[in-house]
C-alpha cells in the first residue's frame, strides 16, 4: 500500500517499473536544490526487503578530479536513511532526525552513472531505526554505510497531504 507522505511527493513514477518519486514538496529544501529529482523503490534481497533510493548525477555533483563529491554520496546517504524507513519501516521519517551516519568511502563515483544507495532495515523500535546500506553503481560499491534514525513523537502540528 503505497502511503501519502506529508513532506513528501511520494507517488509511482508513470512507466517507471515500480518506481516511486522521493522529493520534498517544498522545491527550496536541501533535497530538492542540491540532489535533484530522486525516486526510491522497494526491492526484495536475501536478507528481506531493501529500499533503493536513486539519484541521476550531473555535473554540479562533481568534485575538481571529475568524480562524485563526497558531498553528494553523504546527502544522498542520509536521505536515503529517511526514505528507507518510510518505504520499509513502522515509521514516519518527517519528523525525525539522524543520530548517528558512519560511512566508508570504497571507490569513486562515477558522474556518468545513476547513484542508489540500497538500504535495509537492520532493527526498528519505538523511537529509533538502525539502518545499513551501500551506494552502489551498477556492479561496483562506491560507501557502505550505517545510520541511525530517531522518530520524533507526532505533534498533531505536521501539515498533513
Amino acid at each position: 500500500m503505497v502511503r501519502p507522505h506529508p513532506f513528501f511527493d511520494y507517488r509511482e513514477v508513470p512507466g517507471g517499473d515500480g518506481w516511486y518519486s522521493w522529493n520534498p514538496h517544498d522545491k527550496t529544501r536541501f533535497n530538492a536544490v542540491v540532489m535533484g529529482d530522486l525516486v526510491t523503490r522497494r526491492e526484495p534481497g536475501p536478507a528481506g526487503d531493501a529500499c533503493r533510493l536513486r539519484m541521476v548525477p550531473e555535473h554540479r555533483h562533481t568534485n575538481l578530479q571529475g568524480m562524485l563529491h563526497g558531498a553528494t554520496i553523504l546527502g544522498l546517504i542520509d536521505i536515503a536513511l529517511f526514505a528507507t524507513v518510510h518505504v520499509l519501516g513502522d515509521g514516519e521519517p518527517g519528523p525525525a532526525l539522524t543520530l548517528e551516519l558512519s560511512t566508508q568511502f570504497v571507490g569513486a563515483g562515477d558522474p556518468e552513472k545513476p547513484l542508489d544507495a540500497l538500504s535495509e532495515i537492520v532493527r526498528e523500535t519505538g523511537r529509533m531505526v538502525f539502518v545499513r546500506g551501500q551506494v552502489v553503481q551498477e556492479d561496483s560499491v562506491v560507501a557502505s554505510y550505517s545510520g541511525i534514525i530517531r522518530k520524533r513523537k507526532h505533534s498533531g502540528s505536521e501539515p498533513s497531504s
